[in-house]
């Protein structure tokens, strides 16, 4: 879909036009790229299903029975979270419009988002994770890095644009930190252990001597900056060659998370690592192996057995 058509082709409060002034106005709040990508690529979406479905394209004559069409229709094509994704991706499009006095009533108004079914994210085996770090084991510059990546990914459980936006500063040896912007813009302070402490100095070393040393990004790659495909590709590479099933970045984040819980780590500490703003994203991501985590403690407690 292209991201705009021009406008004197089309009305001036079609879903097009007013499309780029929603972009305007989430850069002007300082949302993410991603976030951006992800709102103007919904409302697209719509206008696009809007004009071959017959519907209105202008945003005052789309009534709440277009969205409900248009929502049945991404269920029938995409996971019920993508769904609720672009539902909620066009609450905040509707709600933008009438603050802007392009509508009077937002036609999202009353209207529920999609049922998104409890399914619990599988963790990374423990025989699986050593499997993929020894496969990294080695002193060439892809092995050293490769290794500090995953145990970054392990260890501290950020998000794939948190690690592939770190810059040389953002690393302290010293205090055992990275400094990360997650989502939202906010900064925080994450912590490593003493193992992903080693491997990134280890990756330090190997990484002076790279050609592209003199950039700023931390991770590196064979053309420069190593991006968040680079990553993926990586990961994918690594799991092929140590015979185990692809995984991807997140898993080691709902890894992470039940790792945490499940040592006995304080839940509003782990807000604040792991970037969250509520509890119900932490009973999401830690929701992964929770029965397990109930078994151990039931074996911990064993009431029945003070009796």
């Amino acid at each position: 879909m292209s991201e705009a058509i021009a406008v004197d082709a089309v009305e001036i409060n079609d879903l097009s036009v007013l499309a780029h002034g929603f972009k305007l106005s989430l850069k002007a709040r300082n949302r993410s790229k991603e976030t951006i990508k992800s709102y103007i690529g919904t409302v697209e979406m719509l206008r696009e299903f809007c004009a071959e479905s017959g519907f209105p394209t202008t945003v005052d004559r789309i009534g709440r029975e277009v969205i409900e069409t248009f929502m049945a229709d991404q269920l029938s094509r995409w996971r019920p979270k993508t769904a609720r994704i672009r539902y909620g991706n066009l609450q905040q499009f509707f709600k933008w419009a009438l603050d802007e006095g392009e509508i009077s009533e937002s036609p999202m108004r009353n209207m529920d988002p999609p049922h998104v079914p409890d399914v619990p994210v599988p963790i990374i085996t423990d025989d699986h994770l050593k499997r993929l770090l020894k496969e990294c084991e080695g002193k060439t510059f892809e092995n050293r890095r490769d290794s500090a990546i995953l145990r970054v990914f392990l260890d501290t459980g950020i998000r794939m644009g948190e690690l592939t936006g770190l810059r040389v500063e953002d690393v302290d040896f010293e205090l055992e930190v990275l400094i990360v912007v997650g989502k939202g813009r906010r900064p925080r302070s994450v912590p490593f252990g003493a193992k992903t402490s080693q491997s990134l100095e280890r990756y330090a070393r190997v990484r002076r001597a790279h050609q592209f040393a003199r950039l700023d990004t931390w991770w590196l790659g064979a053309k420069g900056a190593l991006g968040d495909s680079g990553v993926t590709q990586m990961i994918r590479r690594r799991c092929k060659d140590a015979g185990i099933p692809q995984l991807h970045a997140h898993l080691f984040r709902h890894t992470a998370a039940h790792q945490w819980l499940s040592m006995g780590g304080n839940e509003t500490d782990a807000l604040r690592l792991f970037g969250w703003k509520s509890r119900a994203m932490l009973s999401r991501y830690g929701a992964s192996a929770a029965d397990e985590r109930a078994r151990e403690s039931f074996r911990r407690l064993a009431p029945g057995d003070r009796l």
